[in-house]
């Protein structure tokens, strides 16, 4: 007997997932389609930091619900609530943090400006040089390699079925849709495209144009180090995350960016780019320069031309949706997947979507 699923979830990182989880719990029976293993993509190669300070103005709302999210999870997700600092190192620097975080501070972020001398009382390892800094209490970092272990085991508790290294390689739509995969063919009344840097190329098997690019972001991590921070540590431009792990490790970010195109893989890693990374890292706290970078790597993040994410019906279709291209995707991901969950149930959403129709040209920033 041929199974006709209520939808087919293409993309099984933490929105796919979430939004699979919210859909079931709502009486749905979704299938959840990951071409790679569960969360190993963009969702399970980021930093994984949970930092209130580098959102958008715009998605704090999101982004404060997501935090939540992360929170009860717990040590399940490798949870850390460690606060986190805002580095200026010059006048200018300043004036952009100050200018950033108030507006952050108005749309709820829990943020304060502090005095160099209570940065340093914290985090005494920090370079002399900060001439300001914001903090943000609620700020931490979980553990994105567990993301994929996490969301398996939430699938597998809600009776959720799942197909890993499941490639879609045509999309049918008649009485239902007919997904062609490579492991075999699916049947499903309704499609959710979760693919993150993917999504492009899955919207384009039903002749649908989406204009997503993709960043490719790095992140580097060092070897196990005597405790230097405690605190999650940002620059004003954004151009630097860095944290300390519990094992002693530094994991170093910041949307540096690599080489390559998500339908060729996983992205390669430019010296240009990891070179700068360590080198602002390092000046930030000067004891990072006796470390070795054991590893750097790749992940896609996708994106549309305002930065803002796509969320809702799929132009042109009443039964199919897409959710993604959401910038700091990783702490937005859980809310915005239930946000999703609700609005395919028939349900009003807590917050609105992102209409992912809407004209590219006027609502760019």
């Amino acid at each position: 007997m041929t199974i006709v699923y209520d939808i087919a979830v293409v993309g099984g990182g933490i929105m796919g997932c979430a939004a699979a989880l919210e859909m079931a719990a709502g009486g749905m029976r979704p299938i959840v389609l990951e071409q790679s293993d569960i969360g190993q993509g963009a969702s399970g190669v980021n930093a994984g930091t949970l930092s209130l300070q580098i959102k958008r103005v715009k998605l704090m709302p999101y982004a404060l619900k997501g935090h939540h999210a992360w929170a009860r999870m717990g040590a399940a997700v490798g949870f850390k609530k460690t606060g986190g600092f805002t580095l200026a190192f010059t006048e200018r620097e300043a004036e952009l943090l100050t200018e950033r975080q108030t507006l952050k501070a108005k749309a709820g972020a829990p943020i304060e400006f502090v005095s160099t001398k209570r940065l340093r009382n914290v985090e005494p390892n920090l370079a002399q040089k900060v001439v300001a800094a914001s903090y943000c209490a609620e700020d931490g970092y979980a553990n994105s390699s567990l993301t994929g272990q996490y969301f398996r085991g939430r699938l597998c508790d809600e009776a959720i079925e799942y197909q890993e290294r499941c490639q879609i390689l045509a999309i049918d739509r008649g009485a239902s849709y007919q997904l062609t995969t490579s492991r075999g063919v699916i049947y499903a009344k309704r499609l959710l495209l979760a693919a993150g840097a993917w999504i492009k190329t899955a919207a384009a098997l039903l002749d649908v144009h989406l204009p997503v690019d993709a960043r490719i972001n790095t992140v580097s991590v060092t070897e196990r180090m005597p405790a230097l921070i405690s605190s999650v540590i940002g620059h004003a431009t954004g151009l630097l995350t860095m944290k300390q792990k519990a094992n002693g490790t530094v994991l170093v970010g910041g949307g540096w960016q690599g080489r390559g195109r998500p339908q060729e893989g996983r992205g390669q890693v430019m010296a240009s780019s990891v070179m700068p990374n360590i080198a602002l890292a390092q000046f930030a706290m000067p004891g990072l320069s006796k470390a070795r970078i054991l590893r750097s790597w790749t992940g896609f993040e996708a994106n549309v031309p305002d930065f803002y994410p796509l969320a809702g019906a799929l132009p042109g279709f009443d039964d199919a949706f897409v959710l993604g291209c959401v910038r700091g995707g990783y702490t937005i991901g859980p809310y915005i997947g239930q946000l999703m969950g609700d609005f395919i149930l028939g349900r009003e959403p807590e917050l609105p979507l992102f209409d992912p129709g809407r004209d590219f040209d006027e609502d760019m920033l």
